[in-house]
């Protein structure tokens, strides 16, 4: 007999990354995994670019740099030992405009303080020496920046659970969570599993499931569909690594980029345009119950008040290929419209609070025997092994705990 029944909702990367990681770390204790699909990692896991982030962006201190520095050693040594792809090809962060050295510089100074490993600035000669096709008048380069196949990541992650005596419980979609003497109830229409804690790991229906499990009603998912041009294959030798703009620190997305993966392509992209349905994967894609949440919601016309502008940027890229690819093409000048085809899309559960900032960091809470993860975007997937370490110290602490908001 277990000890312990942990219960894990959602087979995303981060859900089988806590459930691998309650598993391993706490023996005597059975875990259980509930998946609404009938496969793991099949929507941000299995839409993700590949990229494990070094820690540059973050703010020092936050959850997100905490986690993501640790969780790239923790990723690699778990890629190297499960002999799954794990390339260190670099990054280049791309100013191209004078204007955007300041930015840059700050940037700099933000990932020295998350130890991101041999960081330097480079000058446009050094840019060209690593990128012969890049533009920019300055750059950072992250030599230590990778690229992995989540997917396949996350089906490790879930072996290890069964392998531990776990349980990965497809087509079980979450109905009902009910408070029972000494534990939970899980419901999926009648089936039920009883479990004695429970963690939360929803991606796209964090919020809605959160409220299940009488959590609070905040912050709410926002998807956002980031849509991706392909390098025809016969012009992926312009781009040897990964190559980014700076970001502009008052929108939690990082622009148009140039990523290779690891099957040879080479993605342009994302955009970033609000979906019209939380697995929005297509413009087509509309869901009503969707929209008509978000239009209730006093913080999506908040955000839309402050964000418009970009907004209607973003779906200018949407619909027309030489809109998108016109400010990828100060980063790779050779690259234009003729180059790409129209690649793939994911969709990003972006949590929104009611006063419309959309949050940056991650956010974990515990209410009781209920753990909640909340808001859990890029670079969760980099992250993922950290995060789990993270959700199992809470749901195992004693009394309620809080992630950094």
């Amino acid at each position: 007999m277990a000890d312990e029944t942990i219960g894990v909702v959602g087979a995303g990367i981060v859900g089988l990354a806590t459930a691998r990681e309650i598993a391993l770390s706490r023996p005597g204790t059975r875990v259980v995994v509930l998946e609404k699909e009938r496969e793991v990692a099949l929507h941000q896991t299995g839409h993700n670019s590949g990229v494990v982030h070094a820690g540059i962006y973050y703010t020092p201190g936050s959850l997100k740099a905490d986690l993501t520095v640790r969780g790239v050693s923790l990723l690699r040594e778990y890629c190297q030992d499960r002999e799954l792809p794990y390339r260190e090809l670099g990054k280049l962060v791309v100013a191209v405009r004078e204007d955007e050295l300041g930015r840059m510089n700050d940037l700099y100074d933000r990932a020295r303080n998350n130890h991101v490993p041999d960081l330097r600035r480079i000058s446009r000669e050094e840019i060209r020496e690593i990128e012969p096709n890049a533009g920019g008048v300055a750059a950072l380069h992250s030599p230590r920046t990778a690229i992995t196949d989540y997917p396949a990541v996350a089906r490790a992650f879930a072996e290890d659970v069964v392998d531990s005596g776990g349980e990965v419980k497809l087509g079980f979609p979450v109905t009902g969570v009910t408070e029972v003497p000494g534990g939970i109830e899980v419901a999926s229409g009648q089936e039920r599993v009883r479990v004695d804690r429970l963690v939360l790991c929803a991606g796209l229906h964090s919020d809605a499931v959160a409220r299940l499990a009488q959590d609070r009603p905040e912050p709410r998912i926002v998807p956002f569909r980031g849509e991706y041009m392909l390098l025809k294959r016969e012009r992926t030798d312009l781009v040897r690594g990964l190559i980014y703009p700076v970001p502009d620190p008052r929108y939690p997305f990082l622009g148009v980029h140039f990523t290779p993966r690891v099957d040879g392509s080479v993605e342009v992209g994302p955009n970033a345009v609000l979906a019209l349905a939380r697995e929005g994967y297509t413009r087509t894609r509309i869901s009503p119950k969707d929209l008509l949440g978000l239009a209730a919601y006093p913080g999506a016309w908040r955000m839309a008040a402050q964000h418009w502008r970009t907004g209607f940027r973003e779906y200018r890229g949407s619909f027309s290929a030489a809109a998108f690819m016109k400010d990828a093409g100060l980063y790779v000048p050779g690259i234009g419209v003729q180059d790409v085809v129209r690649g793939g899309a994911g969709v990003r559960a972006q949590a929104l609070d009611r006063d419309g900032t959309l949050l940056d960091d991650f956010r974990i809470h515990r209410l009781g025997r209920v753990t909640a993860v909340r808001n859990a975007p890029s670079p969760a997937a980099t992250a993922s092994m950290a995060i789990a370490e993270h959700i199992a110290a809470a749901v195992f602490a004693t009394g309620s705990t809080t992630g950094r908001p």
